[in-house]
């Protein structure tokens, strides 16, 4: 819980707020969950002690940055389950997705300290698990129409997603884009039933994707 969740701000510490909030998530989509707070506050136009008054500690700040991620993520994915015609293309709504999510990513791939917090934090285990929960609901569903294949699982398109989101460095924004949109293209493609070609092994659940799960099960078998 940040600093100021638990009672409502007035304008100006709203203003504030949303302003750090703001500067936070371009600097972390920039230059990663670890960059000086004295830069984040700079690009808010706001004082250090206001940004500390707001947001205690670095954690708090990637917490409430995540959680705001999240939420318009969550948003978007009820939008497109209630607004398109078809399963498939809810699916490709959400493979589409906005920044949102690639952010939400790379502060738990770039920063120890962040995958730990948001990992620890209750509100945003709950984003992603009601996204996961709306996730297997439109895989199961364009399976079932036909348009998905049968041989994948939610927890291989989950993989599949946080592999395309992952940050390209070094990479000119326009040539990201175009990786992207691209990648996107090729991940539909492959998953468009029918199959093209059999996959080893067998559909992954969202549940074999956390830490741990597996580990010590012994050798698997890769397919028949």
């Amino acid at each position: 819980m940040t600093a100021d969740s638990a009672r409502p701000l007035r304008a100006d510490a709203r203003r504030n707020r949303d302003q750090i909030l703001a500067a936070a998530r371009r600097v972390f989509g920039a230059l990663g969950p670890d960059v000086p707070m004295e830069e984040i506050a700079r690009q808010a136009g706001v004082g250090v002690g206001t940004l500390y008054r707001r947001f205690p500690d670095r954690t708090s700040l990637i917490l409430a940055v995540a959680q705001e991620s999240f939420t318009q993520v969550l948003a978007g994915a009820r939008a497109a389950v209630a607004e398109e015609a078809s399963a498939w293309n809810t699916l490709v709504r959400l493979l589409h997705t906005s920044g949102e999510l690639r952010l939400g990513i790379q502060l738990t791939i770039l920063s120890p300290l962040a995958a730990r917090a948001i990992e620890q934090d209750p509100e945003t285990t709950r984003f992603q698990r009601d996204l996961l929960a709306i996730l297997d609901e439109v895989v199961r569903a364009a399976q079932t129409e036909g348009t998905l294949r049968p041989d994948v699982g939610t927890g291989d398109v989950a993989a599949l997603l946080s592999l395309l989101l992952r940050p390209m460095h070094a990479v000119p924004d326009t040539t990201a884009r175009q990786v992207s949109e691209r990648a996107t293209a090729l991940l539909l493609d492959c998953l468009r039933a029918p199959s093209r070609s059999p996959l080893p092994g067998t559909p992954l659940t969202v549940e074999q994707l956390k830490p741990g799960v597996g580990r010590d099960s012994g050798p698997r078998s890769g397919g028949s």
